[in-house]
């Protein structure tokens, strides 16, 4: 079951990511900010040419080998550990989604779409893959933690 389960769930998570970012540019013109959740966070429609969180701008050739590696080395994981931990399957499978939500904006469009402006701190502008990325590597430090034996 988790065989068809899990590339089931990327996918999903994948196309949410996507249909935001669609939605967004649709929706809001370049550098335009709409009130959403107030005082929590707003939509911002900007256009990344860095990394996460604007870092390391018009980097893309460097971005292409990360982003591959990364996901990569992330399925090899997946796949080796496809009975392990529910843990390590959700942080893997959220780290494999995230990459591939941006990297397909890499691809199509030569940037990444980021809309969620936090209102209540002064932080990057980020999308829906950013968060799977972050919420992903924060649940496989804590799978590390958990159960080391999940990574050897």
């Amino acid at each position: 079951m988790r065989k068809l389960l899990i590339p089931v769930s990327i996918i999903g998570l994948i196309i949410l990511d996507q249909v935001t970012k669609f939605w967004i540019v649709k929706n809001l013109e370049l550098g335009e900010m709409k009130s959403f959740l107030s005082p929590i966070f707003s939509l911002t429609y900007v256009r990344n040419y860095g990394a996460a969180f604007s870092m390391l701008q018009n980097q893309q050739w460097f971005f292409t080998l990360v982003t591959i590696t990364v996901i990569g080395v992330a399925i090899f994981y997946l796949i080796k550990h496809i009975k392990g931990s529910w843990l390590l399957l959700l942080g893997l499978s959220l780290v494999i989604a995230g990459g591939l939500g941006n990297f397909i904006d890499r691809l199509r469009l030569g940037y990444v779409v980021d809309m969620v402006h936090l209102d209540f701190v002064d932080f990057a502008i980020f999308n829906v893959a950013d968060s799977y990325l972050t919420v992903g590597v924060a649940i496989l430090a804590l799978a590390l933690w958990k159960d080391e034996e999940a990574w050897k």
